[in-house]
Order: C-alpha cells, then sequence, then structure tokens
C-alpha cells in the first residue's frame, strides 16, 4: 500500500473514414459510440487493487489538460485504425512529461512505430503485466514486456473493470469466451497474435462477467468479442446450457452476438441452443464466392458448401448474419464484381464489410508479399480510414485499376437502397426467432427517430424501406426489431458507401493520369529479389 499511482486509461481515436463508425445508429440510440473497450477494463483489473484509475474514451469524451495533470502514468493503446491517435497520444505524453504505457494489437505488430512510448506491452496482457507493475514499483521508467504468442492461461483473465465504463455511451459492451481461432487464414493476423488453438475461459468467469454488467444494471446488447466463438466447441458446448438458465432466471436480459466460421451452419443442434440463449447475430468472414480464391487462402471451410444454403440455414434458426467481403486476391481472374454482387444478393445479407485486401504486419500474406518483392514500405504515415479506403499496400497481381473498379462496382450495387433494403425484406421472411425482442430503454424513441431519418438518408431509399418494413409486419412480425437494427445500419452504410465510391473514384482518376503515388518495396523485399 506504499506505492499508491494515478493512471490514465485512454482509448484512442479510431479513424473517421471506418465502415465500424456507425455514428448514425449510434445517434438514433442515444449512444456515442458503438462498442466499450474492453481490453482497457481488462488491463485496469490487472493493477493493483489501491491504484487509482481513470478512464478516458477519446471516441466518446473530452480528455483535458487537467487528467494529464492528474496522473502519474498513462496506459493507452489499440488496433491499427486507431495507430494515428495512439501515436498523437505518446506525444502528448512525452510533452506534458507523463510515463506512457502502449498496448494492444498494433503496438504488438509493429513495435518499431511506437518506439518513442516509455513502456510497450506486447502481447496479451494477463501473465507479463506483473512484471511491468514489480519495473514501475522498482523505479525504472521504461522496458518492453512480451507475451509468448497463444500461450496466455485465460482463466487467469480478471474480471473486468466494467465499473469504469460510462455504459450509456455505447450501442453494446463486450465480454470475452475464447481467444485464437483453429483455421489458418493467410490474411489473418488473429492466428498470429491469439494462436490457432482456441483458449476458454471457465464457465464461472463468464457468468462473472454477465453479473458485474446486470449489477450496474446494464440491459440489452452484450457483445462476445471471440475471434471464432465455435473455435472450441466441446467447450462452447458445455457452457451454452449454463449461459441459457443464468438468463431464463432473470429473464432474458441480454441478447448476444459474436463472430464465427462458417461451419456454425452444419451443427443444427449448436445453432439451436445459441438461438435458445439469445445470440441474434453472428459475424462471418465469406470473403470471396471463388473457390480458388478460398483455396489459395487457406479459407477451405468456406468451400465444399452451398454459401447461400448454408447462410439461410443460420437466419432460418433465427440469428442473422453480417459479412466480410474482399477484393483485390492474386487468384482473381478477370472482374469478380459481378459473382460478389450475386453472392451477397443470394445470401440476403444486408450488413456486408467489403473491403480491400490490406496485408497486415506479421501475416502470412505479408511474408509471401515481402518475400516476392510487392509490399509496400510501412512509413508509418497516418492512416486515413480502413480497409475500405486503405487497402491494396501492395503490387496487385491484376492491374490496379481493375481491381479499384470491381471493388466500386460492388459497393455500389449492394448499397442501393433497393437492393440493400431487398435482403433486408428477404432476411426478415426467413428469421425465424424463438424469442421476442425484450424492450428496453430508448427502443421506442429510436425508433420514432429512424423513421424521421430514414427520409434524409439519400434518394430512393423511403420507399424501399417502408416495402420492407410492411412486408415483415405482414409476414413475420417477430423479426421487425431485427430488420429495424439493420435499418438503422444502412444511416450509415449508404453515406459511407458513397463516400468510399468517391474516394475510389479519386484514385481510380490519378491512376489513369499516371499520378498514382509509387510506394517502394519493403528493404527486406529489395534484399530477397536482388
Amino acid at each position: 500500500m506504499s506505492d499508491p499511482c494515478k493512471v490514465l486509461m485512454v482509448f484512442p481515436l479510431f479513424n473517421a473514414g471506418s465502415f465500424w463508425n456507425y455514428m448514425e445508429a449510434c445517434d438514433l440510440a442515444g449512444a456515442r459510440y458503438p462498442a466499450a473497450p474492453l481490453g482497457l477494463v481488462t488491463v485496469a483489473a490487472l493493477l493493483p487493487a489501491h491504484w487509482e484509475i481513470r478512464l478516458v474514451n477519446r471516441n466518446t469524451e473530452q480528455l483535458e489538460d487537467a487528467d494529464f495533470d492528474w496522473a502519474d502514468l498513462v496506459m493507452t493503446g489499440g488496433m491499427l485504425p486507431q495507430r494515428n491517435d495512439a501515436l498523437r497520444l505518446v506525444e502528448r505524453c512525452r510533452a506534458a512529461g507523463k510515463p506512457v504505457v502502449v498496448g494492444g494489437p498494433d503496438v504488438t505488430s509493429s513495435p518499431d512505430l511506437y518506439a518513442r512510448a516509455d513502456f510497450q506491452v506486447l502481447g496479451e496482457a494477463e501473465e507479463i503485466m506483473g512484471d511491468f507493475i514489480a519495473t514501475w514499483r522498482a523505479g525504472i521508467r521504461h522496458g518492453v514486456f512480451t507475451a509468448a504468442m497463444g500461450k496466455t492461461d485465460v482463466t487467469k483473465s480478471p474480471l473486468p473493470r466494467f465499473d469504469l465504463l460510462k455504459l450509456d455511451q455505447y450501442l453494446h459492451v463486450g465480454v470475452q469466451f475464447s481467444r485464437g481461432c483453429p483455421f489458418s487464414c493467410e490474411f489473418c493476423d488473429i492466428i498470429e497474435l491469439y494462436g490457432r488453438v482456441p483458449r476458454t475461459k471457465t464457465n464461472e468467469q463468464v457468468l462473472a462477467e454477465l453479473d458485474a454488467l446486470y449489477a450496474l444494471g446494464y440491459r440489452g446488447h452484450v457483445d462476445f468479442v471471440d475471434d471464432n466463438l465455435i473455435g472450441n466447441k466441446k467447450a462452447l458446448r458445455k457452457f451454452l446450457p449454463g449461459l441459457k438458465r443464468w438468463q431464463e432466471e432473470r429473464n432474458f436480459p441480454f441478447e448476444f452476438s459474436t463472430e464465427a466460421s462458417i461451419n456454425l451452419a452444419d451443427d443444427a443442434d449448436l445453432l439451436r441452443d445459441l438461438a435458445g440463449t439469445n445470440f441474434f447475430a453472428v459475424f462471418i468472414g465469406i470473403e470471396s464466392p471463388d473457390t480458388d480464391t478460398l483455396v489459395m487462402t487457406q479459407k477451405k471451410q468456406n468451400t465444399r458448401r452451398s454459401l447461400r444454403q448454408s447462410i439461410e440455414t443460420i437466419h432460418r434458426a433465427g440469428i442473422f448474419v453480417n459479412a466480410g467481403f474482399i477484393v483485390g486476391f492474386d487468384s482473381e481472374k478477370g472482374s469478380i464484381a459481378a459473382g460478389m454482387i450475386d453472392c451477397i444478393e443470394d445470401t440476403s445479407i444486408p450488413v456486408c464489410m467489403v473491403g480491400l485486401l490490406y496485408a497486415l504486419p506479421t501475416t502470412q500474406l505479408t511474408r509471401r508479399l515481402r518475400a516476392e518483392g510487392r509490399l509496400f514500405a510501412d512509413d508509418g504515415q497516418p492512416q486515413s480510414g480502413d480497409q475500405c479506403t486503405a487497402g491494396l499496400n501492395f503490387e496487385t497481381a491484376r492491374p490496379r485499376r481493375d481491381v479499384l473498379d470491381d471493388y466500386r462496382r460492388v459497393l455500389a450495387a449492394i448499397y442501393d437502397p433497393v437492393a440493400y433494403f431487398g435482403r433486408v425484406r428477404r432476411l426478415g421472411r426467413m428469421l425465424r426467432r424463438t424469442r421476442g425482442h425484450r424492450m428496453v430503454r430508448g427502443d421506442l424513441r429510436s425508433f420514432m427517430r429512424l423513421l424521421l431519418r430514414i427520409h434524409r438518408a439519400g434518394p430512393g431509399t423511403a420507399g424501399p424501406f417502408w416495402r420492407m418494413l410492411l412486408d415483415c409486419a405482414l409476414h413475420n412480425p417477430r423479426a421487425l426489431p431485427y430488420v429495424v437494427m439493420t435499418s438503422a445500419l444502412y444511416l450509415h452504410l449508404g453515406p459511407f458507401s458513397r463516400q468510399v465510391i468517391g474516394e475510389i473514384d479519386r484514385e481510380i482518376t490519378d491512376v489513369d493520369a499516371g499520378r498514382r503515388q509509387v510506394h517502394p518495396p519493403a528493404a527486406e523485399a529489395v534484399l530477397v529479389t536482388a
């Protein structure tokens, strides 16, 4: 108790030009940001109990000079789309004379870019924060602490400090059951950061996290942030009955979403159990409808199946799918726009995160492109957005202009309001919810705001929206809350897609005029190919 410390935890800004910044949907619900910073409140729980902690989320509130004046130590860090602000925070800490600790996926993948931070925590924090605390107590004010990749025992992960969050600022709050994914997709950094053997918390740990949220008065959407919830099916099957009992005893206060691989559709019993526990949405990486591309990128779990039938199976179980697609793979033979548009329409997935391929640090893709001399140097320059606008950080196998043109064609087609709300309408017909949506505070107000704002979402939007809503009310009224959710997201996705198309059009113009900035290859590639 002789070493009190005041810790200022700062969650950096996400770049504004991001698919995930659906601020219009947040505003409808009276929230300030989609998701709460689960990583930071977990790290907070690893610090000595008598240390004082103040959390500032730069996406929801202002960071004041008085916060720095109060602090003895600053902790920050995050993902690639937060890099710009994280680096600014490091410089602000140096100017204020405050030691700063940086952790999270981006510094773990690109530690050299954060060399000016006093401390770096690389990898999972649970088993190395003790080393940092001992170093701090010893009066040492610099150091790098590295966890063995994918080896952390998550049963030692503490109950996150949810009490540090202003829960009413968020659309949803996260919890975690497992880390890691059993697959080996070439472009994915999850297996590099967290390993291919999914590790799970105990049932008691996760239920204690839900107890904590419930005790704080939180109700509504809880996201299981797992890399692949079904990566360890055996552990998940043991967990779900206890989770269902917990929900039943409290009259189902939470609705859950998560991320999983498409082989979820192969397990009818697991689908039924997830729906019965009140899972309502799942994000699935489809990436491409082309089998050759899926094989080349080592995403073989998506092959040998009908994507349409797999997604329809999940929808009919009462869980709707959001999906990821990628343009720019080496295996693409000619234009892929029509095939991707047809796939998205056939599967009736309204919300599709379509991005340009980005070679993330530490991935198999990056190592291959570097060896081939095709990877652009990472000069640490500001990231303009996410993979929607900042992808293709390498020389593409087919003409860059063709890749960009395919990308803009896909975006223009799938986020046309007639197409979008047509998919929502078909989803509303299929979605067989076993439980109705439990109204929480603000739901009715959000719905009324949506009805007013949908008319300002762009030309041709209101008519398709109203036709979809009437169709759902007539044919499957239990699905109404969920088609309303996907409609609210269009307030962001419609304008965002048009913004991205504008940026892509400018890049195509630059390519045609020979003005595209040439990125030198990474230095390692020059050595490999010399």
